[in-house]
């Protein structure tokens, strides 16, 4: 269990960073993160990081495309994991 844990810290960790460069860029017209990297990272657990970069930031929550994916995502963990614990 605390490898778990331990993957999604460091992968929301990543997902923040990502955040943070992506809001940069954008800032100063360079390129962009891809928003599927963001999704992908967002996927493999880097949800709760990304929502937190969402505040930080102000970044990514005017594209309700973009905000609504974050949330299924978010759902999608939410609902693995409720189910992991119910065969408990």
């Amino acid at each position: 269990m605390t490898y778990i844990v331990v993957t999604y810290a460091v992968v929301s960790l990543v997902t923040f960073v990502a955040y943070g460069i992506d809001k940069r860029a954008a800032t100063r017209g360079r390129r962009r993160v891809p928003e599927t990297t963001v999704h992908l990272l967002e996927l493999f657990g880097g949800f709760l990081g990304a929502l937190a970069a969402q505040r930080v930031f102000r970044h990514k929550t005017r594209k309700a495309r973009f905000v609504t994916v974050l949330w299924l995502i978010a759902l999608l963990h939410a609902a693995a994991w409720a189910a992991w614990l119910m065969r408990r």
